[in-house]
This record gives C-alpha cells, structure tokens and sequence, in this order.
C-alpha cells in the first residue's frame, strides 16, 4: 500500500505541472482550468441544469454556482426556465461561450499534441492503454463501447501473462499455469495457420482487456481457447461478445464442431459456454496446476445452428 500511495502522488504532482493545472490562466486563456471543465461539460451535455453538473463534476453547490454566476457576468452561459419545473433551468452557451469553448478546446487539443509529438507510434498506444488501464483500475466505467478486434504481434505473449497473473491471484495457479500458457502462445504462433486459426482481444478505452483464441484441431474440429475478461471490465457483455465472435469465425470457416476445455470453479466462463449451446461431456480432477483441479470438457455442434 505504502508503494501505491507514493506511486499515486508522485504521479498527481507531476501531472499538475505538466498540464499546468495550478495556472490561474489555464492554455493562455482566461479562466482556470475547474471552469475549463466545467465549460466542457456544458457544451458536451444537453441543456444541463445545475443539478446535473454538480453530480457530473462532484463539485459543491456553492462552488457551483460562484462557478456558473461567473460565467453569466462574462456572458457565457444563458438560464432558461422549464416549462415542467421552474426550480430546474437549463443552461446552454450564449455564441460568446461557445466561441471561448472553441478556443479552449483547440488549445487543448494543440497542448495533446506537442506532448506526444515526439513519441513513436507504438508507445502512443502504449500510453493510451496505461492511461485507460489506469482509469478502469481506479474505478472508471467509460461509456465508451469495447472493441473487438484481431490480436496484434507482442500482444500474445501479455494474453498469456495476465491470465497466469489473474488466476494466480483469484485460485493459487500460477507456478503451474504458466508453463502451460507459455506453451499454448508459442504453439498458436508457431503452428498459424491463416484462415484457419484466429485470435481477437477486447478493447476498452485503449487497454486490452481480454481475448479468445480459435485453433484447428484437425478433421472439422476447431478448439476455443485462452476466454478471459478482465475484473475491471466485466458485467459489460464482453465474455459473451469474444464467444460469439469465435463462434462466429468458426462457423463461417466451415467447422463441424467446436470443444474447450475449461474449469468448474470458472463459474461465468461455464455460464457462457452453456449459454451458446456448448454441452458439458467430462469432467476430470487433474494435478497440471500443481494442486487438485476440476477440469471440464465441453463440446459445440455448429452443424445444428446452420
């Protein structure tokens, strides 16, 4: 914990000062940078009223309403009256507000990149997806949807780590699971065979957040492998989409039929799995993880969905 909370506030004031947060002109322009953020959830929001910004902002009431007073002196915003309720009064920007949100928004946009100008493409990515782990990691639920897309080089190897990461901490099996993850990686790109095999991760907010495999196992029979979903990304329907979309490809390839083979303690993952037809065939305790483990067989008939 001790390492966390100097990681936290180092970081806090090295962004500060980078950004220029404590700046009394935020970008060169007059205002700092809590009416920057306020002004943006203005103009972003559909007529908000006060009520809505506060719970959008956390901010005070009090501190709010000093805040949007302001902005009424310098003629940035307009109140209206609701026809349905008098005490709500939306408020939308006058052409004044919405000419100084122009301003700040290009500013910032300008601000963004110089920051990042210097930095390749690859690490650009890697920063969005440090900076989007961060977000889900400390709780952030963007609305923005998830994306899933084809699996990219090195991406493979950081799907094998964090499922032994992910299930050394929730079950104890990473000395023994991570050979045999090893393994599965290297043998899917050692043996790939285009059109055949495929593998996808989730996406969300620039950070990978989890994937599913599809190989072929030879005389009309394909393998779905390597399922997860991140903690911080579940109960967003991302499990179902990476089975549908394997599902999906499998079908389109001309499978006959699709196993896995899974864990009973891997209670969503089973749910899923049943959800899409896969039908439970075996189960068998093995020792591969170095403890006692309930393994489960499970067995797809595409021909029957056609």
């Amino acid at each position: 914990m001790q390492d966390a909370i100097f990681a936290v506030r180092a970081f806090n004031r090295f962004y500060t000062r980078l950004i220029g947060a404590l700046d009394a002109r935020f970008l060169g322009l007059d205002i700092s940078l809590p009416e920057a953020r306020l002004l943006f959830e203005i103009a972003q929001g559909e007529a908000p009223v006060a009520q809505d910004l506060q719970a959008a902002l956390d901010l005070d009431a009090g501190y709010l309403s000093r805040l949007l007073k302001g902005f009424e002196a310098r003629g940035w915003i307009q109140r209206e009256r609701s026809a349905e309720d008098g005490r709500r009064r939306p408020i939308r920007l006058t052409p004044a507000g919405r000419e100084i949100f122009a301003a700040l928004d290009q500013r910032q946009r300008d601000a963004v990149v110089e920051l990042l100008k210097d930095l390749p493409p690859g690490r650009r990515n890697d920063l969005a997806a440090a900076l989007g782990a961060a977000r889900l990691l400390l709780g952030d639920r963007p609305a923005e949807p998830h994306v899933i897309r084809p699996i990219r080089p090195g991406e493979m190897s950081l799907v094998a780590s964090r499922q032994t990461i992910l299930y050394d901490e929730m079950h104890g099996w990473g000395p023994g699971l991570e050979p045999v993850e090893l393994e599965t990686a290297a043998q899917f790109l050692r043996n790939f065979r285009p059109g055949r095999d495929q593998g996808w991760v989730a996406e969300l907010a620039g950070a990978v957040v989890g994937s599913i495999f599809i190989t072929d196992e030879g005389d009309g029979v394909c393998r779905l492998r390597l399922l997860y979903v991140e903690p911080t990304a579940r109960g967003r329907g991302i499990g179902e989409d990476l089975v549908r979309t394997c599902i999906a490809f499998a079908e389109a390839t001309g499978y006959a039929r699709m196993w896995l083979w899974t864990h009973t303690v891997l209670e969503s993952a089973r749910r899923i799995y049943a959800a899409h037809g896969f039908e439970l065939t075996e189960v068998e305790t093995h020792e591969e993880f170095g403890m006692p483990v309930q393994g489960e067989t499970w067995w797809l008939d595409l021909t029957v969905r056609k």
